[in-house]
C-alpha cells in the first residue's frame, strides 16, 4: 500500500470515528472522571474511567470539537475495549504521548494501538497534537483519580 493510500485510509478511520464514536455517552458511577478543554480551539472532552473488581478499566466519554479530538476519544475507548489492566492503559497513554510529540518520527504500533495508530500523522502538525491528546490526557487524569480512590 502506498503512502498516500495509507494516509487516505487513516483519514477515513478518523472520519468514521468522529461520525460514529465508540463509547460516547457518560454512564455515571465512574471510579474517576476528568474534563479537559483545549483552550486553543475550544475542543472539550469529559472522560470516565470505570474500574471493575479485577482493576480493569473501561471508558465512557462525551465532548465536542474537531474530528481529530472526537475520533481520538473514540479510538482510545475502542482500544481499551471491555477492560484493560490499569498499568497497561497507563503505559499506552505514555507511549501515545511519546509518539505524538515525535513530529512523525515515531509511529504507534498498529498491533498495540489498533486503529488508534491512524492518529500518527497528526504528530506532524503541532497545533493538532493537543486535539489528538485531549482524551488521552483526560484518561490519564481520570485513571489517577480512579486508582487513588481504589487505594483509599
Amino acid at each position: 500500500m502506498s503512502s498516500s493510500e495509507l494516509q487516505s485510509l487513516y483519514q477515513e478511520i478518523i472520519l468514521d470515528h468522529s461520525r460514529a464514536p465508540i463509547g460516547f455517552g457518560l454512564a455515571g458511577g465512574a471510579t474517576g472522571s476528568s474534563h479537559q478543554l483545549n483552550p486553543t480551539c475550544g475542543d472539550e472532552i469529559t472522560l470516565e474511567v470505570h474500574l471493575d473488581d479485577a482493576g480493569a478499566a473501561t471508558l465512557r466519554w462525551e465532548g465536542h470539537g474537531c474530528a481529530i479530538s472526537q475520533a481520538s476519544a473514540s479510538l482510545l475507548t475502542e482500544m481499551v475495549g471491555e477492560g484493560m489492566p490499569v498499568d497497561v492503559l497507563a503505559e499506552r497513554i505514555d507511549e501515545f504521548r511519546t509518539a505524538m510529540r515525535s513530529r512523525g518520527a515515531i509511529e504507534p504500533s498498529e498491533e498495540v494501538f489498533g486503529d488508534a495508530a491512524a492518529l500518527s500523522g497528526v504528530s506532524r502538525y503541532i497545533a493538532r497534537v493537543k486535539c489528538a491528546m485531549l482524551a488521552w490526557v483526560a484518561a490519564e487524569d481520570a485513571l489517577r483519580q480512579a486508582t487513588s480512590a481504589q487505594s483509599s
